[in-house]
């Protein structure tokens, strides 16, 4: 037997095709094709720079194995192989071998990288990957109808028709659009993600649409492209994508959901999918949402007309009159009310926004898990692999 390796991968089922990782490598060590996003093992130098930027933990996948996966069975994964198991066969200078790799193994692949999503164990399975960048599907535009009133954001609606053609989108999936063009090599552009903001069974029920909520940035190619799309545009669209940041289906189950700007896409799929299926009849939903001004709070008059019973509200402004709050300074403000809800089994975490949201959000909780003498890193980590603890930031 072969001196056993570590090798970093890429969970495919996980991964939402953002290129993050990939844009992120300082040795060009990621890529991807129409597929998959990959690790070449024969440059990778396990210099761990990825793992903080990926959103959704995909990349913090590792195999001791005793000759790495090549490219191209990478790039065929549907999901990732199991641990093999080396023993067998192998002497003991091979199984000391093996026993260091797997504890550098552990100690590396997870230093700072807060471990590996799961979904709730309630959650319907999703389809991953179903139109990759070979093979895109094509949306016509219903609507596009702003949702602020604040002049500097810009945030949209956006209602795409996919017709004929399937897209078995579930709430905290994302979708990817690609924007018409080259870049400055002369290559397609790769698609922008953006969180379905919609329900399963579409913004209407039943005529096959998905929405997203979309804010245009100033030199954002993507985001203005869709911003100015019009009622019957046509589109190109990849996915769906993601398999962690999921609904539980338990009617019982709890949502603390955390969120800011666009991040309040998945929390109105969450919510519009409790209204339709459950009503007042589920086990209740918290929302801490933040944004500059009342103005700038995408949803804030629709948010009005959900019942108190169903989603509490806690709407938070850090600009303009008044007290100026983060959704971190509110969560401790209802710090008995989060302690209640963490302390909770059936309690589920969701964080989605700007990844500078995380910190202050992380140091909230771990002062209110304080309070009631636990250890917070220990009760997240507890809630993750109970698939209960959810992160998306960009």
């Amino acid at each position: 037997m072969n001196t056993p390796v570590k090798q970093h991968l890429i969970d495919p089922e996980i991964c939402i095709r953002c290129y993050t990782c990939e844009m992120t490598c300082p040795i060009g060590a990621i890529q991807h094709d129409d597929n998959n996003v990959v690790v070449d093992a024969e440059a990778c130098n396990f210099c761990m720079d990825c793992i903080p930027v990926c959103p959704t933990g995909s990349i913090d996948e590792w195999r001791v194995v005793a000759t790495p996966y090549t490219l191209e069975e990478q790039f065929a994964f549907e999901e990732l192989p199991a641990q093999e198991d080396l023993a067998d066969g192998g002497g003991a200078e091979n199984l000391e071998a093996l026993d260091e790799a797997m504890a550098a193994l552990l100690v590396e692949a997870h230093s700072g990288a807060g471990g590996k999503s799961r979904a709730p164990q309630s959650a319907a399975k999703p389809s991953v990957n179903l139109y990759n960048l070979g093979k895109p599907v094509t949306a016509k535009v219903q609507g596009n109808y702003r949702l602020t009133d604040d002049p500097d954001h810009d945030v949209r609606h956006i209602i795409l028709d996919f017709g004929g053609h399937p897209m078995p989108v579930l709430e905290g999936q994302s979708i990817g659009i690609l924007p018409p063009g080259q870049d400055a090599e002369g290559k397609p552009h790769l698609p922008r993600l953006y969180s379905v903001s919609s329900p399963r069974d579409g913004e209407r029920p039943g005529y096959n649409n998905v929405s997203l909520t979309v804010k245009r940035e100033a030199q954002g190619l993507c985001s203005n492209y869709v911003c100015d799309l019009k009622p019957g545009d046509e589109v190109r669209v990849t996915g769906p994508f993601g398999s962690t940041f999921l609904l539980p289906d338990d009617p019982e189950a709890r949502l603390l959901m955390v969120c800011t700007g666009t991040g309040s896409a998945p929390m109105r799929a969450f919510t519009m999918r409790r209204q339709r299926t459950l009503g007042g009849k589920s086990g209740g939903m918290t929302l801490f949402f933040g944004a500059r001004t009342p103005e700038s709070l995408p949803y804030f008059g629709p948010l009005k007309k959900i019942p108190q019973g169903l989603l509490e509200q806690h709407l938070v402004y850090s600009r303009g009159p008044g007290v100026k709050e983060y959704v971190q300074d509110r969560m401790r403000a209802e710090e008995d009310r989060v302690a209640e809800l963490i302390a909770d089994p059936k309690t589920h975490i969701y964080i989605c926004g700007l990844r500078g949201m995380e910190e202050g959000v992380e140091k909230a909780l771990t002062n209110i898990a304080e309070s009631i003498g636990q250890q917070w890193t220990a009760l997240r980590d507890a809630m993750r692999d109970e698939g209960r603890y959810h992160v998306e930031t960009y």
